[in-house]
């Protein structure tokens, strides 16, 4: 402990400081192992290489090679980190079990960032029970899975980062995203709940909350909105836009900032938080 002493004309006070606050805020991940999912494109990919360039090994995992095999291309070795890939797709849930299981037992985890596309747009009222059901197994399900196979290292290591990248409706539910909606809901108190059971393990479970992010899945969605209202593409992004008091889209990399900073040990006492990153637009605390 780093001890400072503060004097004044009533008394002498000792202060203790953790050593951690005194190192400065550069976020070092070396001997760690973060496995990325939906790493092959978007905040994924962004995420993963603001990991790998901290120190830590990446474990690419998406559904398309070839993608993973050029983003793996692209990874920093700041510490001749050893990075590496699995391919999986998250509709099928018991082949994703085998490939991450089998991989974790023999290379412990301590980082998982869980992420994939979400459900496509829509009314709720419109919705089919497959497309509710879809959506369950790919974030519910398949977050899972994945907690499942990589927790146990994580309790071996003292040490254990779940981020779960989800969306803002988890505090306002969007318009027009009625599955996504009620599904984020689910991932929020999943989240929740391991945050409390994982907590004396050294295990810590958030959830990133992104506003609108410059991805495929933004571009899905102002389609949709400017085939809707008959508006072209360029005015439906401008409306989403200025929802936003920062009056922009995010980059990938901001999002992929915030998700760094929640996978170091200098956010060791944050657990069980909804953050949102999105530029100001979710108007509830």
């Amino acid at each position: 402990m780093c001890v400072a002493r503060t004097q004044n004309t009533e008394r002498c006070a000792i202060i203790h400081f953790p050593k951690t606050y005194l190192s400065g805020m550069e976020i070092k991940l070396e001997q760690k192992t973060a496995l990325v999912c939906g790493s092959s494109a978007g905040i994924g990919k962004a995420t993963a290489m603001q990991l790998a360039a901290a120190g830590a090994r990446v474990i690419l995992l998406a559904r398309n090679e070839e993608k993973l095999k050029e983003v793996l291309k692209l990874l920093p070795t700041p510490t001749k980190q050893q990075h590496d890939y699995l391919v999986a797709d998250f509709s099928n849930p018991e082949h994703l079990d085998s490939v991450v299981s089998a991989f974790a037992k023999a290379n412990p985890i301590h980082i998982l960032i869980n992420n994939t596309g979400g459900p496509p747009s829509g009314w709720l009222i419109d919705a089919d029970l497959d497309a509710l059901e879809q959506a369950f197994t790919q974030h519910i399900k398949c977050n899972h899975v994945l907690a499942k196979a990589c927790v146990p290292s994580m309790k071996d290591a003292g040490y254990g980062r779940i981020i779960n990248i989800i969306s803002t409706s988890v505090k306002e539910p969007i318009e027009f995203l009625g599955v996504s909606n009620t599904i984020r809901g689910a991932a929020g108190n999943w989240s929740k709940t391991l945050a409390t059971e994982l907590g004396p393990f050294g295990i810590t479970v958030n959830n990133i909350l992104p506003g609108f992010t410059t991805t495929e899945r933004l571009d899905a969605i102002v389609s949709s909105k400017a085939s809707k209202a008959n508006h072209s593409e360029e005015e439906a992004a401008e409306i989403l836009k200025n929802y936003v008091p920062a009056k922009r889209f995010a980059a990938p990399e901001e999002i992929a900032n915030a998700i760094t900073f929640l996978a170091s040990d200098k956010a060791s006492y944050i657990n069980g938080i909804n953050l949102p990153v999105d530029g100001g637009r979710t108007k509830s605390l």
